[in-house]
């Protein structure tokens, strides 16, 4: 049995889970929260992310370790050599250290180094579902931990998910199109239309490269109203906008996760159909009311609810993403 160990039991880690049972795969999750979504799908090891004793635990015995969540310390993803990489982790913990990455491989940006102002103060670690940030009027109430971000006028939010494999084998999902509101991601759509395809996979290839990177990537972007890409941050795991690929790809995102850090033959990435996918956030309906949406895969993470959680997703495939609206006003 090919045991896969992961830092982190959130939904994530479930998801990897269930993509890699089929596969023969065992899983073993560390995670400090005794009710972690991952416990349904293998052993969880209830411990602090950077207890030695929990890590070498977590890792004996185990044929590769990953992690599904970029705030894990990447002195513990670095001690059981992780894939991927510490330091991709590293690089992307730290906002301002990713937008020089950025800037050094020639991915265009938002402005962050002199910004106007009015601008977007961002803290620097730990900000994520739009935590972290404020408006600022001038540069001088920036705090020494945040980063000032140009204000970008964009006409909408993309992401591309990018896997390559320990053997060097690189594929690409379509580019999504993004809402978000408050800061966290409520609906994705994919393939997103007309979309700036050549570039968008130009920019993740640039950082699979600079980083030796294996496993799955997602680079979310600003699409601004001339056309142009702005990197907006990289997360180097499996990605929220790419959960509709379960349903929607040939091989789902978690699955060619697993793929690559195993170095497997990669799957798939193609999308026969439109696909749609809907968070469920705070609270959610019931499952009969939302099996009750024709079309509807339902994914409920077994977390319970709080305001801004994530506790599940509902995918949309083909002629049923039709039924988005009426999914959104019944959510």
């Amino acid at each position: 049995m090919t045991v896969v160990a992961c830092i982190g039991g959130g939904q994530l880690g479930r998801m990897l889970g269930l993509a890699g049972i089929p596969l023969g795969l065992d899983f073993r999750f560390l995670d400090p929260a005794p009710d972690a979504p991952a416990q349904a799908v293998g052993e969880l090891i209830v411990a602090a992310y950077d207890d030695e004793c929990a890590l070498r635990r977590l890792a004996a015995g185990s044929d590769v370790v990953t992690y599904e969540f970029e705030n894990v310390p990447a002195d513990a993803a670095r001690s059981l050599g992780a894939i991927p990489t510490a330091a991709a982790l590293e690089l992307t913990q730290d906002r301002l250290e990713e937008k020089r990455l950025f800037r050094r491989l020639g991915i265009p940006t938002p402005e962050f180094e002199s910004p106007p102002t009015p601008a977007l103060a961002k803290t620097r670690r730990l900000g994520y579902d739009g935590k972290g940030q404020r408006l600022i009027s001038t540069l001088d109430e920036l705090a020494d931990d945040e980063l000032a971000e140009e204000l970008v006028s964009f006409r909408r939010e993309l992401s591309i998910l990018a896997v390559r494999s320990t053997t060097g084998e690189t594929a690409f999902y379509p580019l999504v199109e993004n809402v978000h509101r408050d800061g966290i991601l409520r609906s994705s759509h994919a393939p997103a239309a007309d979309a700036p395809t050549a570039a968008a996979q130009d920019s993740a290839r640039r950082l699979l490269d600079a980083l030796d990177y294996a496993g799955v990537l997602a680079l979310e972007l600003f699409e601004t109203e001339d056309g142009r890409l702005l990197a907006n941050e990289v997360a180097p795991r499996v990605h929220n906008s790419g959960h509709w690929t379960i349903e929607g790809a040939d091989t789902s995102q978690f699955e060619n996760h697993l793929r690559a850090i195993l170095g497997l033959p990669l799957g798939s990435t193609e999308t026969p159909e439109p696909v749609a996918m809907l968070n469920l956030i705070g609270d959610a309906p019931s499952l009969e009311q939302l099996l009750e949406v024709p079309g509807a895969h339902v994914h409920l993470y077994g977390k319970a609810p709080r305001p801004g959680r994530k506790l599940g997703h509902v995918t949309l495939v083909g002629d049923a993403v039709a039924a988005l609206d009426e999914l959104a006003a019944l959510v």
